[in-house]
């Protein structure tokens, strides 16, 4: 029989920064933590440094993990997404026992938690794929977490994960149950679109200053910090001000010697793929993603500088009325790239079958992630008030925020394309607002040309929802409508 009272809490196997950090967070609130690496050597060196003075013990094997832990076991897997990852699982099912928990922390792609959850289940263990956002530092001081997975886990790893985790004003934890399957996951995906959407219109309202005005880095600096005073309060627009104002080993910003070509790992492209499948337009986080996309093409847009042709710069307004249209801007399309965000996680939910509580993940966002911001509480507040709200940009809230900030709004894209300066977001965003307020699209016609050359058929407005015809509109076509080619 295992004494427990000598047991650890909970053990986690890989020593990157993140598991590192998660160790020490564990430990500063109280839980004993076992800590394995596939690199045995890393242990011995983690415990010899960043963990010494700690009660943080090393495990030299798998067996000695297991054997260490409480029952029902919990281990946290801090490894690589993708192969990794169920070569782990398949490592550690022979020692384990009916109840025990394995944890995925890391980045996966919810279809694979989700067939994880499945066959893990299938062994008579229970499975559980966490989001955890705020990189090492929130790591170590708290950060997002977002699980989901085998509901059966949940009480067992609640204190943990909801003790470790960020917390607001009020007290309240950072991280709560999300729901089945891959739902931690892909609630964690979203974040990770939405941040993309985030960092390039930030990234677009500093070109657009810095080009357009001929500010310089500290003078975007102070913009910055003003604005991280206001409604855009948040870890991203607070970084930027700092980012900005660091100076370099010569004097001079750092920022303006970082070549200008961005990298991304995979989350963005999951999203924009889903949303895809699940026929959900966030043109914010696609044009994000295709943004980074094409500053990989450095030498060919260096080659094109010198052909192509565009307006020249010239700026002849009020500088000041200026900087406020941008940041007005910013915060309108910032509302629309949550909108979508949300958009999608509602489509996804429905696909799948998750209950997910919107406002709940409003409040998980609210502290410890990239994405943490005030605004998130005027999310929280939007599904408070109507828990059904179908878009956000339907709260009364956003309506009126919305209606408030697009002059300026309207007012940047417009001067940006007549000055050439590439604002794909902002714009994309705008574009979407206008679309969704739209009553009547041209999609008539899309459909018209459809059946046109496809005989894919069309519904009319004269007609009940559903009822679909087809017309011969050459005289040539007859009466039989696709049912294999799609276009």
């Amino acid at each position: 029989m295992i004494d427990n009272t000598s047991q650890a809490d909970i053990a986690i196997i890989g020593l990157a920064v993140m598991g590192q950090n998660l160790i020490l967070n564990m430990n500063d609130h109280g839980f004993k933590v076992v800590a394995f690496n596939r690199t045995i050597s890393k242990v011995d060196e983690f415990l010899a440094n960043e963990a010494k003075d700690t009660e943080v013990i090393g495990a030299q094997s798998v067996e000695e993990l297991v054997a260490k832990l409480k029952v029902p076991r919990r281990i946290m897997l801090m490894v690589k997404a993708g192969e990794p990852v169920d070569a782990m699982i398949e490592q550690l099912l022979p020692h384990l026992e009916t109840g025990d928990i394995i944890i995925d922390g890391g980045n996966s792609l919810f279809t694979d938690t989700d067939r994880r959850v499945k066959y893990v289940e299938s062994k008579g263990l229970l499975y559980v794929g966490t989001g955890v956002s705020g990189g090492e530092e929130g790591a170590r001081r708290g950060p997002s977490i977002m699980p989901g997975g085998s509901p059966a886990a949940w009480p067992h790893i609640k204190d943990i994960f909801q003790a470790i985790a960020a917390k607001v004003e009020d007290g309240s934890s950072c991280c709560d149950w999300v729901g089945e399957g891959g739902a931690g996951h892909y609630v964690k995906m979203v974040h990770n679109g939405i941040e993309y959407g985030d960092m390039q219109l930030i990234g677009e309202a500093y070109q657009i200053m810095k080009r357009q005005l001929g500010l310089s880095a500290d003078e975007l600096a102070k913009i910055f910090a003003e604005w991280n005073e206001g409604d855009l309060d948040s870890y991203l627009i607070q970084i930027t001000a700092e980012i900005l104002a660091y100076k370099d080993t010569d004097g001079t910003p750092l920022v303006d010697t970082i070549l200008d070509t961005a990298g991304q790992k995979g989350t963005g492209k999951w999203t924009v793929m889903s949303s895809a499948e699940l026929g959900q337009p966030v043109t914010v986080i696609a044009e994000a993603l295709y943004a980074r996309c094409l500053s990989a093409l450095k030498n060919e847009r260096e080659e094109a500088s010198k052909v192509l042709q565009g307006p020249d710069l010239e700026f002849n307004g009020d500088r000041n009325e200026y900087i406020e249209a941008v940041r007005q801007a910013l915060y309108a399309a910032k509302i629309v790239s949550y909108a979508q965000g949300y958009m999608l996680m509602r489509a996804a939910a429905g696909e799948y079958g998750w209950n997910l509580n919107y406002g709940g993940i409003a409040l998980m966002w609210r502290g410890g992630c990239i994405i943490r911001s005030r605004f998130l509480s005027d999310i929280k507040a939007a599904f408070g008030r109507k828990p059904t709200l179908t878009n956000l940009l339907l709260d009364p809230f956003f309506v009126d925020a919305i209606a408030t900030n697009q002059r300026g709004w309207r007012h940047i894209v417009s001067e940006a394309s007549l000055c050439g300066i590439s604002v794909p977001a902002l714009s994309s965003a705008l574009s979407f607002y206008d679309g969704y307020r739209e009553e009547r699209l041209p999609a008539n016609l899309l459909q018209a040309q459809r059946d046109y050359f496809g005989a894919h058929t069309y519904e009319r407005l004269d007609k009940p929802r559903g009822e679909f015809v087809h017309t011969d509109w050459t005289g040539n076509g007859g009466s039989t409508t696709s049912s294999t080619y799609s276009v």
